[in-house]
């Protein structure tokens, strides 16, 4: 099922939703359950009434940087990406600012910082205190807080309650990448390709090293719990080696999430699921 197909259905039922929504949607969900790889639109509101489309950008080089010192490796890609951790929110003080994907940051509108998220991913954030969820891209690099894993802008953090306690216990669920989004009627359609992560092979990453020996130390740290310890080997953008410690090999998410849950408890709190 060809991109192009699937976005000019979308933008025909678009056009007749005012009258058949229920119907529309309906056809909608019928459509894309047919596809191979499935895509579905988020309904997110919208302050804009003006219709703009913004199609997807050019891929950009997958960058590592350094922060206070520390320097971070983002993913190439979020297939199965899962994460618990704590959540935190910004708004006054970056408002109007560029986020790093190029966007203006409008703490009004939903959206997220994460470390090493590719931009552009879209993530479903779930308050684990109150099962309250939002769904927001990442566009901004963030935050550099030790034991947070994500930051949302001040109107999604609404979504969840996360404005009151400004921290609270979140999963992170990786559902795919943005692909185009249309503002129209109030409303913001974010077409989103989505794929199965509940299937397949898991495991959890628990450390990025420039020093292999820094890896193999905490593998070897490792292997006496599990019975699967790998060192990959990933060349950045400038032709440097580092070396990403892969802990464990589950055969659903349900138990990768079990041994990310435990790595976490034992210290290793910056862990997160990959499907393998």
């Amino acid at each position: 099922m060809s991109k192009s197909l699937l976005w000019d259905l979308a933008v025909i039922i678009r056009v007749r939703m005012k009258k058949t929504v229920p119907l529309c949607l309906a056809v909608v969900l019928i459509f894309l359950s047919s596809c191979a790889r499935e895509k579905y639109v988020v309904k997110i509101p919208a302050p804009s009434k003006t219709t703009v489309l913004h199609l997807p950008r050019k891929e950009r080089p997958i960058e590592s940087y350094e922060v206070n010192g520390e320097r971070y490796y983002p993913l190439s890609e979020a297939e199965g990406f899962v994460q618990f951790g704590k959540a935190s929110w910004y708004g006054k003080p970056f408002h109007g600012r560029p986020t790093s994907s190029g966007r203006i940051f409008d703490m009004h509108k939903k959206s997220a910082a994460h470390k090493i998220l590719p931009l552009d991913t879209v993530v479903k954030v779930i308050n684990l205190s109150n099962q309250k969820h939002t769904i927001v891209p990442v566009i901004d690099r963030g935050p550099f807080v030790k034991g947070r894993v994500i930051d949302l802008s001040y109107a999604a953090a609404q979504d969840i309650e996360l404005v009151g306690p400004g921290v609270v216990d979140v999963k992170v669920i990786a559902l795919g990448k943005e692909l185009a989004r249309d503002y129209s009627e109030g409303r913001t359609d974010l077409l989103v390709e989505l794929k199965e992560f509940k299937t397949g092979e898991f495991t959890v990453q628990v450390g990025a090293f420039q020093n292999k020996e820094n890896a193999s130390r905490m593998g070897d740290r490792l292997r006496p719990l599990y019975d699967y310890i790998n060192v990959l080997t990933h060349l950045d953008e400038k032709g440097n080696t580092w070396h990403r410690v892969h802990v464990s090999r589950s055969k659903t998410l349900e138990e990768a999430m079990e041994i990310e849950e435990r790595l976490e408890k034992i210290g290793f709190t910056d862990a997160f699921i990959l499907r393998i």
